[in-house]
């Protein structure tokens, strides 16, 4: 696979590199993370969203987690939050539309709060999710540019 580049907003900038973990489909927080957060004392985070075939019992601790957007209920944001507080939120969000405003909420908490920043990206494109693949390797630039390959 050539490189590619896409470029995007940086919600939280970071720079950091490693293997993609794709979700063709929009990531449901809640679903993927309530488990954990109710565990509380959990040492990995396997999504628990039976109806994402892409991601089911796939460990979501420091991932760099490529997907449209996020959706579901209110709690997304406390749902990322609280991951990163218990140190098993992933390492960047990828995201290839508009951010949600749930989901923006709950990284920023974790960066701003809890010192604990989830390196987030917005409005990469369709193409670039089309581009990307599940071990596909991924550089983050603080500037909310993307490689992939």
């Amino acid at each position: 696979m050539a490189k590619q580049t896409f470029q995007g907003r940086p919600v939280v900038p970071g720079d950091l590199s490693g293997q993609a973990t794709v979700s063709k489909q929009p990531f449901n927080t809640t679903s993927s993370y309530m488990e954990n957060v109710w565990a509380g004392n959990t040492k990995t985070a396997p999504c628990t969203d039976q109806d994402n075939k892409d991601l089911y019992k796939k460990d979501l601790q420091g991932v760099i987690l490529c997907t449209s957007q996020c959706i579901g209920s209110s709690m997304g944001g406390g749902c990322f939050m609280a991951v990163a507080g218990l140190d098993l939120a992933p390492k960047a969000l990828l995201f290839s539309r508009h951010i949600d405003s749930v989901t923006a909420s709950g990284v920023l908490m974790a960066d701003i709060w809890q010192d604990k920043p989830i390196i987030c990206v917005d409005l990469l494109g369709e193409d670039f999710l089309a581009a990307v693949e599940t071990g596909d390797p991924v550089m983050v630039k603080a500037d909310g540019s993307v490689q992939v390959g």
